[in-house]
This record gives C-alpha cells, sequence and structure tokens, in this order.
C-alpha cells in the first residue's frame, strides 16, 4: 500500500468514527500515525524539484501567494512588482514558483507567485509536495480567494495537513523524553482528554519514559503538534479577487467563508485594493529600521537596514559579511533597544526600531 493510500485509509476511518470520551484514545492514536505519515510526505519534499521550484529567499522577506488555480495570483504580482507572470482565464496558467520584489518604503520585499494547489496537495497531487514545500519557508502567506468562486476550506486543509499552522503560535507545552518511569501527565490546568488517551498519542512516536507538561488545554491536534517536528507558524491574511466580477450584496457571504480577520478586497484590473493591499503586506512582516555605523565613522542615517521585529545582533553580521560573525569582537547599540548610549553587547543582543549600531571585528 502506497503512502497516499495509507494517509487516505486513516482519514477515512478518523471520519467515520464520532468523537467521545470513549473514541478519544483510538482517535488518538490514529491522528498520531496520520500525522507522521504526513511528516514522510513533507520530508521527502524538502528539496525542491523540477524547473522553478529551486527559487531562493531574496529581500529582506519572503512572501507566498497561496490558492487554488486561476484566483488571480498572477495577476496580483503583476501589480505588486516588476515581474512578469503569465496570466489566463485557465487552470494552472502558472506551473513554476514565479518571484518578484515589491519595494515599499524601505523594504524590498521578495513576492511569490506559485502554481495554484488543488485537493490532496499534501498528499502530492498537482505537484503539491513541491509547492508546499516553498510555502512552509515563507515569511508571510497571502491566502487568494477567487470572488467568483470562492473555496477557502480546500487550502486551509491542505495547508494544515501539511503541516502549517496559520496565525498561531505553538501550543504552550512539552514533551521530555526520560530514562525510566514510564509517562508522567502533569497539567496546570484541567484537561478533557484523559491521561491514558494522551499517553497513547505519545507512544505512538516511540517514546516510552517521558514527562509531559501542558500549561493550557491541549486537544488532540494540539499535543500531535508538539510532537511532531514539521510544524511551522506563519502569520496570513485573505485577499478576495475579482470583487468587480460579482454583485456587491454576494461580498458579504464571500467575506464569511473567509478564516481570516484582516480581508483584503481586490479589484486588480480597476487597480482598488492594491494600495492597501502593499501596506497590509508591509505591517504583517514587522519591518523595523536600524542605522549603521562604520567603526571610527558618523552612523548613515540616510540608507537604514530593514529588518524584522526580534532579529539579533547574530543575524545582523550574516547580512553584512559571512566573516562578521567569525570575526566578531563586540557590537555598540545607542537606541530604543540600549540601557543608555553606546551600550556593549553580544550576538544575542535584540535590536529595535531606530537603533543605531556599530558592529567592531578582530582586524
Amino acid at each position: 500500500m502506497s503512502l497516499t493510500d495509507k494517509i487516505a485509509e486513516i482519514e477515512e476511518e478518523i471520519g467515520n468514527t464520532k468523537y467521545n470520551k470513549a473514541t478519544q484514545h483510538h482517535i488518538g492514536k490514529l491522528k498520531a500515525k496520520l500525522a507522521q505519515l504526513r511528516e514522510e510526505v513533507v520530508v521527502s519534499s524538502s528539496g525542491p524539484k523540477g524547473s522553478g521550484y529551486g527559487v531562493r529567499k531574496a529581500g529582506d522577506a519572503t512572501v507566498a501567494l497561496v490558492g487554488l488555480p486561476s484566483v488571480g495570483k498572477s495577476t496580483l504580482l503583476n501589480c505588486l512588482t516588476d515581474a512578469d507572470s503569465e496570466t489566463g482565464s485557465y487552470a494552472f496558467t502558472t506551473l513554476d514558483v514565479v518571484p518578484g520584489v515589491l519595494k515599499y518604503k524601505d523594504a524590498n520585499i521578495q513576492i511569490l507567485d506559485l502554481p495554484g494547489l488543488i485537493e490532496g496537495a499534501a498528499r502530492g497531487a498537482g505537484r503539491g509536495k513541491e509547492v508546499l514545500s516553498v510555502i512552509r519557508s515563507a515569511d508571510l502567506i497571502i491566502h487568494v480567494i477567487d470572488a467568483v468562486e470562492p473555496a477557502p476550506h480546500i487550502i486551509l486543509k491542505e495547508l494544515f495537513d501539511s503541516g502549517v499552522r496559520l496565525n498561531s503560535r505553538p501550543p504552550n507545552g512539552s514533551v521530555s523524553k526520560t530514562g525510566i518511569g514510564g509517562i508522567e501527565v502533569i497539567s496546570t490546568v484541567g484537561q478533557e482528554l484523559e491521561d491514558e488517551a494522551i499517553k497513547t498519542i505519545v507512544r505512538e512516536y516511540g517514546i516510552v519514559n517521558a514527562q509531559v507538561v501542558f500549561r493550557e488545554l491541549m486537544s488532540i491536534d494540539d499535543i500531535v503538534d508538539i510532537l511532531a517536528k514539521t510544524r511551522v507558524y506563519v502569520p496570513s491574511f485573505d485577499v478576495i479577487t475579482k470583487v468587480d466580477m460579482i454583485e456587491k450584496e454576494q461580498l458579504p457571504a464571500v467575506k464569511d467563508m473567509c478564516s481570516n480577520k484582516k480581508i483584503i478586497e481586490v479589484a486588480a484590473p480597476l487597480g482598488k485594493g492594491i494600495k492597501e493591499l502593499k501596506k497590509q503586506i508591509y505591517d504583517s512582516l514587522d519591518f523595523i529600521s536600524i542605522f549603521m555605523k562604520p567603526q571610527g565613522e558618523k552612523a548613515d542615517l540616510k540608507e537604514p537596514m530593514v529588518v524584522r521585529k526580534g532579529t539579533t545582533i547574530v543575524e545582523i553580521c550574516q547580512r553584512l559579511h559571512r566573516d562578521f560573525k567569525r570575526k566578531f569582537r563586540y557590537s555598540q547599540v545607542w537606541g530604543p533597544s540600549a540601557k543608555f548610549p553606546g551600550q556593549t553587547v553580544g550576538l544575542n543582543h535584540n535590536v529595535k526600531d531606530q537603533d543605531i549600531v556599530s558592529i567592531i571585528t578582530h582586524r
């Protein structure tokens, strides 16, 4: 039996099993098995396959345009960037990943127009494995939805099944292997799942001795996410395209189908929504601006370096030159992240917006 058949078989069994206290043990075991099979699919697609899938990340951040075939992703790319992505009114116009660059404020943002995902993509249908491997490395996912034929649930399911979690954080819990003692479950809050069901899920991952700690209410999916090695957590918002092709009264029903609170309405040929979309992309990426001060010189306050919130000195070193980290002595910082002007900091220091940074290296 192929990997795809095994996944389909377990999905069917889960769908046919009613969830209650009596079945949570069995469903937990099935979901753990299913997650591991899906992880095999993800791991097997970690390397780009074929023309157009080896797109190198560039610029200050990477944004993936994700949606069904022919929802308007290529038209969006052409409106946002100088890229020339082929457009058409038929499915599968884009067969490869097409990159472009959005220049907004001081940032250079890489936008990727991806081939459309179809039902079963997480199992490999329609080049799904390759496309999803590109999506997983994005800093922001824009879910593009066709106003004329909206079906956002298909994309949401394929992303979830491939381990992509939108607008969420990792569950607040841990599973730490121990040498002896079996599996101990500790929770700071009451759990709906019984301890034995939790232990069954953990054992399904080949763990027989462990301390399991939960600091919030956990579902079966949450526990599997803690155990899985292929989960990625990515910010996202929705874009509804072709709003000029439906009646105004139909739009609320389309918006009700969307999973995101933030929705941008676009009619690309008319230029409607493009300005708002550019701003939303920039805002969603949590950019900050810092200014570099070469050793012994004045700070360059005209050309900021655009980085993401949470960036450390080591990441700045890596961006400036590959030798900077190896030759690093210390850094000096002036601005919001410094306790005092010119504070000496190390590689793990987090910079903040409007900081002035000087990197001191060995000669």
